[in-house]
């Protein structure tokens, strides 16, 4: 009767077994299955490629930038538009993670856990996917970076509405190159640079010390700093660009003057100035369209002295990822709270199905309403004093430009951050030119063409 009575039990236990493993396994197939299937390496399920009976993917006016045409996948005729939105479409193969041909490619391949990838009727039809982006803009933004490699980003800080996502190097997507993956000039071909990579920030930086100052010095606004041109901190140079004198700390972001901001960064010391980069962003991911973005560091934990003067002018290990520097002066422009950028305006069926649609919805607050205010301010000074106004034409465009030593004989980075205050032109851009040198020279006249044509076009 024993060995009976364990018999049973091992098989109530397999019996049991099999139903949890059936329960998993149903819960897998019914959560991911559409990813299980869509998978490259899936040919099997999904054909030569996972895209071959996909829907379009269209820009905001309905421009397609992908489609599926007699079993294979199609871009514009235009190739400097195939070239300006590969990193939000992405490429047929799918190396391009963050593009929505492979993030959304259960939804662009038309699964479902009853039919597979087909209808009803046997024949696979996708969904239709259409982006927030604009084709005319990005392509103007990939035209204005004229061979070099960097990353424009440029959205609606009211409605959330991210309007170009740019990234190079890149390549064409209907002519890939058969070199790709041992040409130098190719190297980060896959990266959609404004989500996923990180620069030193240089001068941009300026705005989030002006934060930490703002926040933490009582009396800040009436500070002024001797600067000659250089300083010495622990037997270390830290030097300026120009020999600036007595000079305020409004004028000092405007001019961009080093010495005022190492000061301020040691004065703060390192617990305040991380308390601020924290609040503001650094060190943490944000989340777009279910995409992680590329963390911006900062981190003055073991920093010496002079080490942390340089982390206040946006040196020593400082990095700032192109999407969260758009994000915050979102924040800035819209009193400290940011609207949730998003580049996914709908998903529809092939039967008019709206299946997914993009809304706006605020974001985390990163700044006080005052402090947000007072930096909106000051770099609407940097324009009007320094920068001029006819750099952005009917605009009451608030930035900040940054040079961003790199090192390794290379040549700097050129930056500009900024926003529109006009409410009938609501806009934020982050721009960043590898090797730009400047970057009111290098930056500066992408961040401009972009801002002049959006507004033209009232997006």
């Amino acid at each position: 009767m024993k060995t009976t009575g364990g018999r049973a039990g091992v098989l109530y236990l397999m019996v049991l077994g099999f139903f949890v493993g059936l329960g998993v396994f149903l819960f897998g197939y019914f959560t991911d299955g559409g990813a299980w299937a869509m998978q490259p390496f899936n040919k099997y399920a999904s054909g030569d490629s996972q895209l071959t009976s996909a829907g379009a993917v269209l820009d905001r006016t309905g421009v397609v930038l992908a489609k599926t045409q007699d079993g294979k996948r199609v871009y514009p005729a235009d190739e400097t538009t195939r070239r300006a939105m590969l990193h939000a479409v992405g490429d047929t193969n799918g190396y391009i993670s963050t593009g929505v041909q492979y993030r959304y490619r259960t939804e662009i391949g038309g699964y479902n856990p009853w039919t597979g990838l087909t209808s009803p009727t046997g024949k696979a039809k996708g969904n239709d996917i259409r982006m927030t982006l604009s084709a005319e803009l990005s392509k103007t933004a990939y035209e204005k970076l004229n061979g070099r490699r960097g990353a424009v980003a440029l959205y609606n800080y009211k409605t959330g509405e991210m309007l170009v996502m740019v990234s190079t190097p890149g390549f064409d997507p209907s002519n890939i190159p058969k070199d790709i993956d041992t040409n130098s000039k190719y190297e980060g071909a896959y990266l959609n640079k404004v989500l996923s990579a990180s620069y030193t920030p240089g001068s941009i930086f300026k705005v989030v010390t002006t934060a930490a100052a703002i926040e933490n010095i009582p009396g800040w606004d009436s500070l002024t700093f001797e600067c000659k041109g250089s300083m010495t901190v622990n037997g270390n140079k830290i030097t300026c660009e120009s020999v600036h004198g007595k000079i305020s700390i409004q004028n000092a972001l405007a001019k961009s003057c080093n010495i005022a901001f190492a000061q301020l960064a040691m004065d703060l010391g390192p617990q305040k100035m991380t308390e601020t980069a924290s609040t503001l962003g650094f060190n943490q991911s944000f989340l777009v369209d279910g995409i992680s973005t590329a963390q911006s560091k900062y981190n003055v934990s073991s920093a010496q002295q002079q080490e942390l003067a340089w982390s206040g002018i946006g040196q020593y290990t400082v990095m700032t990822n192109p999407y969260h520097m758009m994000l915050l002066m979102g924040a800035v422009a819209n009193g400290g709270t940011p609207v949730q950028p998003y580049f996914v305006q709908q998903i529809k069926t092939d039967l008019g199905l709206v299946v997914q649609q993009g809304k706006t919805e605020l974001g985390t607050q990163l700044l006080k309403p005052q402090t947000a205010e007072t930096l909106k301010t000051l770099m609407r000074y940097n324009v009007t004093n320094d920068y001029g106004d006819n750099m952005f034409p009917g605009m009451s465009v608030c930035a900040k430009t940054g040079t961003a030593e790199v090192g390794g004989g290379k040549k700097p980075n050129g930056w500009m951050i900024g926003f529109s205050a006009d409410p009938k032109t609501p806009y934020a851009f982050a721009v960043v030119v590898e090797e730009g040198n400047y970057g009111r020279t290098s930056a500066g006249p992408i961040a401009k063409a972009i801002m002049v044509q959006a507004a033209q076009l009232g997006l």
